[in-house]
C-alpha cells in the first residue's frame, strides 16, 4: 500500500473492527503488516483524508501582494474589487500604475481611477497599447476626452469589458454604413455598450432582420426605421432576432394592428417592451385585461390603455394589481387612470404621500387632473406651492 504522491500530511481512518497496524521491519526490508479480524478478513479497508497540506504545483496561488499594495496606495477598494472579480488577484501580469497613468493623463482624477478599478478590477489587465487604440477608436464617436471619462466614471465596463479593438473597430465601420450617426453610436456606446462588443455577425442578423420587418411592414425606408427603432430602444441590438420576432407577432395579433400602426408602435413607445421575453409579455398583459375588466373597463379602453403606454407592461402583476388598488381607494376614478396611466410610473409611497398631501389643499382628485402625480417633484412642489397659497386666499377671504 503506498501513499499517492504529492500529499503533504495523510492520516487513513480504519474501521473499528481493524485491530492495528503496524510497522515492521525484518531484515533490513520495511512493509506494513495488517492483522484484521476473521470477520473482516476478506473485506476492503474503506478510509478517508480528514487533513491535508497542498503544496505541490496544483495548489491555488495566493493573492499578488504587490498588487495588493500597489492599490491600497491608489484608495482602490479592495475590498469590493475582490469580490466582484477575485481572479485579477491571482494574476502576475497587471498593469494598475500604467492604467493610472493613462487615465490621467485623459484628465480622469485618482479618485475616479480608484472607483473604476474598484468596481471593475479587470480594467487592470489591460496594455497600455490596447488601452490607447480602444480610446483612439471611442473619440470617433465622443467629441472628447472628458467626455469618456465621464462614461467610464458611470460605466467602466463598457469600456474594459472586450479588448478586441479589431471587432469594435469593424462594428463602428458596419453602424455606419447602414445609416447610424455618431449620435446614434454615442446613445448607444453610453447606453448599450455591450452592442460593441457582439461579435460583427451578431449586429449584422439583427440589423438584417429589422430591414426585413420594415419592408414586410409596406416602409420604404429601413434605414429611417433603424435609426428610429434604436434610438428609442438602444438595447435591440443585443437581444436575439428570435424574441423580437416573437413579440412583434404578439403584438400585432393581439391588438389587430395594421401595418402602420404597428411601426408607429415599435418605432415610438412600443419599442422598449421588444426587449421582454414574450412569455412575460403575454401574462403581463392577460393580468391587465383580468384587473381592468374587474373594475368595469371594456376591452376597447384597455387596449386604448396599453397602446398609449406600452411601458405598463413591464410593472409586475403584483405592483400594477397594488397601484390600480392604491388609486381606487383613494376615490381615483378608473376612468381617469385609463386617461393618465404615467401616474403608475410613480412608487405606491409616492402615489399616497401626493394624495394626502393634496387633499390636505383640497384638491379633489375625482373630478380633477390627476397627471399631476406623476410630475417631477421639481415641478410637483411648485404646484404644491401654489395650490397652498391659493387655499389661504380663500380661508381669509
Amino acid at each position: 500500500m503506498s501513499i499517492p504522491k504529492g500529499l503533504g500530511y495523510l492520516t487513513i481512518m480504519a474501521p473499528r473492527n481493524l485491530l492495528y497496524v503496524r510497522s515492521n521491519y525484518l531484515f533490513g526490508s520495511r512493509y506494513w503488516m495488517i492483522r484484521f479480524s476473521t470477520e473482516i478478513l476478506f473485506k476492503s479497508v474503506s478510509f478517508r483524508l480528514f487533513s491535508k497540506k497542498c503544496d505541490n504545483a496544483d495548489s491555488e496561488p495566493l493573492d499578488n501582494e504587490e498588487l495588493l499594495n500597489n492599490l491600497l496606495t491608489m484608495g482602490v477598494d479592495v475590498d469590493m474589487a475582490r469580490k466582484r472579480q477575485p481572479g485579477v488577484f491571482n494574476r502576475t501580469d497587471t498593469s494598475e500604475q500604467d492604467l493610472q497613468t493613462f487615465l490621467l493623463s485623459k484628465g480622469a482624477s485618482k479618485e475616479v481611477i480608484a472607483s473604476i478599478i474598484s468596481r471593475y478590477p479587470r480594467a487592470m489587465t489591460r496594455t497600455s497599447e490596447s488601452l490607447s487604440n480602444r480610446w483612439d477608436l471611442w473619440r470617433r464617436i465622443v467629441t472628447s476626452d472628458l467626455e469618456i471619462v465621464n462614461i467610464l466614471e458611470r460605466s467602466p465596463e463598457s469600456f474594459f469589458r472586450s479588448s478586441d479593438n479589431l471587432n469594435l473597430e469593424n462594428n463602428i465601420k458596419f453602424l455606419y454604413s447602414v445609416g447610424l450617426t455618431n449620435k446614434y453610436l454615442c446613445r448607444l456606446l453610453t447606453n448599450a455598450p455591450r452592442t460593441f462588443s457582439n461579435s460583427l455577425n451578431l449586429n449584422k442578423q439583427m440589423v438584417e432582420f429589422l430591414q426585413e420587418v420594415c419592408l414586410s411592414l409596406g416602409h420604404n425606408g429601413p434605414t429611417d426605421f433603424i435609426r428610429k427603432i434604436i434610438f428609442k430602444n438602444p438595447f435591440i441590438l443585443i437581444q436575439s432576432t428570435k424574441r423580437i420576432k416573437a413579440n412583434i407577432e404578439f403584438l400585432q395579433s393581439t391588438f389587430c394592428l395594421t401595418n402602420d400602426e404597428l411601426l408607429s408602435l415599435i418605432c415610438g413607445p412600443g419599442a422598449k417592451i421588444l426587449d421582454l421575453s414574450s412569455d412575460c409579455m403575454r401574462r403581463s398583459y392577460r393580468n391587465i385585461k383580468e384587473k381592468l375588466f374587474s373594475l368595469g373597463c371594456t376591452a376597447k379602453e384597455i387596449q386604448k390603455f396599453v397602446l398609449s403606454y406600452p411601458d405598463v407592461i413591464f410593472l409586475g402583476e403584483k405592483k400594477f394589481n397594488d397601484k390600480i388598488d392604491c388609486l381606487i381607494e383613494e376615490k381615483v376614478n378608473i376612468s381617469q387612470i385609463i386617461e393618465h396611466p404615467r401616474i403608475l410610473d410613480s412608487s405606491i409611497g409616492t402615489l399616497k404621500s401626493r394624495i394626502k398631501e393634496l387633499v390636505n389643499v383640497g384638491y379633489d382628485l375625482s373630478t380633477s387632473n390627476i397627471s399631476l402625480l406623476s410630475w417631477s417633484q421639481k415641478r410637483y412642489n411648485a404646484k404644491l406651492k401654489k395650490l397652498y397659497i391659493e387655499q389661504n386666499i380663500v380661508l381669509e377671504n
